[in-house]
């Protein structure tokens, strides 16, 4: 088992704070706590959603926040993962190389390339009949809550080209969990719908609900959660996916002059380092002057590339429940 591996060789180092982490994780879900996970860099591009799923649909996961591009990549992978092309040799292309890869219309995320027509644009045409729709009916909704639609229609199975449970969206629309997405329209489905909107194909903005909106939906989510269970919070990265949820916390207790729990435990899996004025490098201790988490919470920051330890985390959670639910029985 993976677990009893990290267990016996994991020592030291991010190693061990790697079996600290998960061994903290399971401390909050054995409290009947919840737990966010953040999802910044190109993690659905990476197929984390393999084992990310698997956490989801063991009720591990309860919130997610998500930047614009992994939410979208996620389902361009799901339907046209054949397409997609991998450059183990990306270090070493020439700008030369790059425009040939353009011309194909291959999108090159590190060493893999989204082919356009296949994964864009045929989510594209799927997604715009929702857009309009929701115009007509004067309705308005949350990117991830546009993707749920997709699914229950099941417009987009026949175009599957994975399996559906290696999907993380489509694990968490089985669940219903939300998707907090800061900052979608930095994204290409975000860029599509401003394009569709100047090409008048809809004409409103607000049929996607704004950033503000999500962060009242978070605070109802945290305000509601907290009431019976400890919150934790995992964050893959850096960037917004991160600073945006993690900041719920004082919004409540400074902004609004309410009283809640702070996050009750902190992981982060970065490869970006300490450095002057850095939010993804920040360390948990700076954290807590901002009152979000407090010098007690379990924090942990593991410095390494999360495609190599996410998984593996995952995998020991998955393998501990899965052990105390057999003790159980």
């Amino acid at each position: 088992m993976i677990s009893e591996f990290m267990k016996k060789h994991f020592k030291h180092f991010n190693s061990a704070v790697c079996v600290d982490a998960a061994e903290g994780y399971l401390d909050v879900l054995n409290k009947n706590g919840k737990m966010l996970i953040t999802l910044a860099g190109a993690m659905s591009t990476a197929e984390l959603g393999m084992s990310l799923s698997e956490l989801i649909r063991n009720d591990m996961i309860h919130a997610i926040s998500s930047t614009g591009a992994n939410l979208e990549e996620d389902i361009y992978n799901l339907v046209a993962h054949n397409h997609y092309k991998r450059i183990p040799n990306y270090r070493y292309l020439t700008k030369e190389d790059e425009e040939n890869l353009l011309k194909e219309c291959l999108n090159r995320v590190t060493d893999t390339c989204i082919p356009e027509e296949e994964a864009f644009r045929k989510i594209e045409r799927n997604i715009l009949s929702l857009w309009q729709k929701a115009e007509k009916e004067n309705k308005r909704y949350f990117p991830y809550e546009y993707f749920y639609q997709l699914f229950d229609s099941k417009v987009l199975e026949k175009h599957f080209q994975i399996d559906p449970k290696d999907s993380w969206v489509y694990a968490a629309y089985e669940k219903n969990i939300p998707i907090f997405t800061p900052g979608w329209e930095d994204s290409t489905l975000g860029n599509i719908f401003v394009s569709n909107i100047l090409r008048k194909n809809i004409s409103k903005y607000d049929i996607v609900k704004s950033g503000p909106e999500q962060m009242a939906k978070l605070i109802d989510w945290y305000l509601k959660t907290s009431k019976t269970s400890p919150i934790g919070f995992f964050q893959i990265g850096g960037g917004i996916a991160g600073d945006f949820p993690i900041c719920v916390v004082p919004l409540i207790t400074q902004d609004l002059k309410q009283k809640c729990p702070l996050w009750s435990y902190f992981c982060q899996i970065s490869d970006s380092t300490t450095s002057y004025g850095s939010y993804s490098g920040a360390t948990p201790n700076e954290k807590i002057t901002w009152g979000k988490l407090s010098s007690k919470t379990p924090s942990f920051i593991i410095e390494s590339d999360a495609t190599i330890v996410a998984p593996l985390i995952f995998q020991y959670l998955i393998e501990n429940k899965t052990l105390k639910s057999k003790v159980k029985k």
